[in-house]
């Protein structure tokens, strides 16, 4: 009899405390299934989500049993009284510094979807309510675990200090109409395609490379940015595109297959795979502790901010070969 209730009371220990509790805002969301499945795989609870829209049926994939609402207030009251440890969100850019800043209200700790922000002060004001809320905010910079990307760094640690190495980013990822009819094409939402497909790369690149110096921006449109952007140890040429047609000037057969390459002084690191576990990773690594902070992931949008706002140049030979 007293081995079954030393069984009972383990059980109910590693329920009641061993098992992290989630909710997450943005379910309808393109990228949520990355974190339901970060989640899952983390062996931990998801017991609330919500979204505006409700096509949220994956969730039956993952947890069946979470409670869902499409009413803002009714989650709202969920997350005060919830007990819940973390919450992650998935929401729109222009909604991550408020919807992070509930959570920390409510007593729990954030998981946030990049970019942090749209712009600096947004991430002072998020480092405030830390601080007030005493729990942290953890944004997702999954590229910093990416094995290429380290492998990248080490080689660049290897090199002299003073040297400036030649880089070249090409990051195309095709999207269809839908995208410029949706919140992502409105740069008031989304920040625009520096700050909505390429927040991470300013991340890792500043992250590999160093401080960013200055930028200038040879063509900017609403699907697609390139310039030359100076770092540290770095001079980038760098072309970033959600339109379909670019990706055929990079051989991709036409398909809606993301391009991500990177040439270090002629060497290509091609890391168009590899993408799949990240948000995993991301996760078991915040669970331990080892998550990354707002200054982590300060850098990237202070970058993102001053090419946004930096003039056209005038297109000279050096330039992103797509440009020419």
């Amino acid at each position: 009899m007293l081995y079954y209730f030393c069984e009972l009371f383990n059980k109910m220990v590693k329920v009641d405390f061993g098992i992290s509790k989630f909710a997450i805002v943005g379910m309808a969301g393109y990228i949520a299934p990355r974190h339901l499945d970060a989640i899952k795989n983390s062996e931990c609870d998801l017991v609330a989500a919500h979204d505006v829209a409700d096509s949220v049926g994956i969730m039956d994939r993952y947890f069946p049993h979470a409670d869902f609402t499409t009413d803002a207030d009714k989650f709202a009251g969920i997350l005060k009284h919830g007990n819940i440890d973390y919450l992650t969100v998935c929401t729109p850019n222009y909604l991550h510094c408020r919807h992070s800043i509930l959570g920390l209200r409510n007593g729990m700790n954030v998981i946030c979807e990049k970019p942090l922000g749209l712009r600096s002060a947004d991430l002072d004001t998020m480092a405030s309510m830390e601080r007030t809320s005493n729990r942290r905010i953890y944004p997702i910079l999954q590229l910093r675990l990416h094995p290429e990307i380290q492998r990248l760094r080490q080689y660049v640690d290897s090199t002299p200090a003073d040297f400036t190495h030649d880089v070249e980013l090409t990051y195309i990822t095709p999207r269809g109409k839908w995208y410029a009819a949706s919140w992502k094409g409105d740069v008031a939402k989304s920040g625009g395609v520096v700050f909505n497909i390429g927040i991470h790369f300013l991340d890792i690149l500043i992250w590999i490379f160093g401080d960013f110096l200055n930028a200038a921006v040879h063509h900017s449109a609403a699907d697609s940015v390139s310039g030359v952007i100076e770092l540290q140890k770095a001079r980038v040429k760098f072309f970033l595109s959600v339109n379909p047609a670019h990706a055929s000037l990079k051989s991709v057969d036409g398909k809606m297959t993301p391009c991500r390459c990177l040439t270090i002084n002629g060497v290509g690191f091609n890391f168009t795979d590899g993408f799949t576990d990240l948000h995993t990773l991301s996760y078991r690594r915040i669970l331990e502790g080892k998550g990354f902070s707002i200054e982590d992931a300060r850098p990237s949008i202070s970058a993102a901010e001053k090419i946004c706002h930096t003039p056209l140049s005038k297109v000279l030979n050096d330039c992103h070969p797509l440009i020419k």
